[in-house]
């Protein structure tokens, strides 16, 4: 599985196996400055994904985040890191933030670098519970960590936005995360009135992305248990791949995994829409332009590739642009 594009989680290399509105304010002006938790703060203890209490000295000013979906709530928070994973990566994948210039990239999202986090003076890493066996206890040597689930298929907003809490708690940004709920909830109401105003209203829509090893074309169906899946249905929409029979998700990001045979499956009347990146081949267009079974598929013709660099499996920034797509899409 590329990291590039897909969480750093063992659940998604063994399912490989089986094979524009999200804006930021400046922070304020203390924010992620000097050295270390304000001394002159109490100190605050939170309970991370693991049932894990951490004690902080005060709010978390100096953190670094070891997988995107992380960083971008730091940055939406207004918390720059210090420290990001592959922030090569997360800046072609995730188009929401911004990250200042001069952040030190950390390695990679699944196994950072221990030496380089030891140098950076945090007071907190910000983890997900995916990483390589013996990671989390590494960096707990020397910085306290807290970590949050990557996804759960049975309620992924609502993990996303426990995600966020627990990052704004550490980081005394409560304010700011009730504010981002306030504009998503608008975000999804005009979104939804958007769509009935175009008549697509309860359209079967199948999302994805794709890529190609060697001459196989694997393609990545996002079931209802997916982020994008749960804000697919807060519009209204039907999640046309919970029709397909056989279709197995992972548990923790609710994706699938199909062929284009596969595609056969999905209802006539289906919006396909997916996910791309200018670097690399798009499947749909380029690979596939050609192919047989995909050129006799009906909705072939008025696939919609969305914009790149939406993060699928981020934050609110990212589900805003998402947001934002769809309703290009269906109009």
């Amino acid at each position: 599985m590329r990291s590039r594009s897909v969480p750093a989680l063992a659940t998604l290399v063994a399912l490989a196996a089986l094979t524009a509105c999200g804006t930021t304010e400046d922070p304020a002006e203390d924010e992620n400055t000097g050295s270390g938790s304000d001394s002159s703060a109490a100190p605050l203890t939170v309970t991370d994904a693991r049932g894990k209490e951490i004690t902080l000295d005060g709010p978390a000013v100096r953190v670094a985040g070891t997988e995107w979906n992380v960083v971008e709530y730091l940055v939406s928070l207004g918390i720059q890191p210090v420290g990001v994973s592959d922030v090569e990566g997360f800046e072609t994948w995730d188009s929401s933030v911004q990250l200042d210039e001069g952040v030190t990239d950390i390695g990679t999202r699944g196994e950072p670098s221990m030496d380089t986090l030891a140098t950076l003076d945090l007071d907190v890493v910000f983890a997900t519970d995916e990483m390589v066996d013996g990671a989390l206890e590494q960096i707990e040597e020397n910085t306290p960590v807290i970590v949050v689930p990557g996804g759960d298929v049975a309620d992924p907003l609502g993990t996303m936005w426990d995600n966020l809490d627990l990052v704004a708690q550490a980081t005394g940004t409560e304010d700011r995360a009730a504010g981002m709920r306030d504009a998503f909830d608008e975000a999804l109401a005009d979104g939804r009135t958007a769509l009935a105003e175009a008549g697509a209203e309860g359209a079967n829509v199948a999302f994805a992305d794709a890529y190609q090893a060697g001459e196989a074309v694997s393609i990545r169906p996002f079931g209802e248990g997916s982020l994008i899946g749960g804000v697919l249905a807060e519009l209204g929409l039907t999640n046309a791949w919970s029709g397909v029979e056989g279709l197995e998700f992972d548990p923790v990001y609710g994706l699938g995994q199909t062929d284009v045979e596969g595609l056969t499956a999905l209802p006539d009347d289906t919006a396909f829409w997916y996910i791309a990146n200018d670097s690399e081949p798009d499947v749909f267009t380029e690979v596939l332009a050609d192919n047989s079974v995909w050129n006799s598929l009906p909705f072939a013709a008025d696939t919609v590739r969305f914009p790149d660099a939406i993060w699928m499996f981020g934050g609110p920034a990212s589900m805003e642009q998402f947001i934002d797509a769809v309703v290009d899409a269906a109009s």
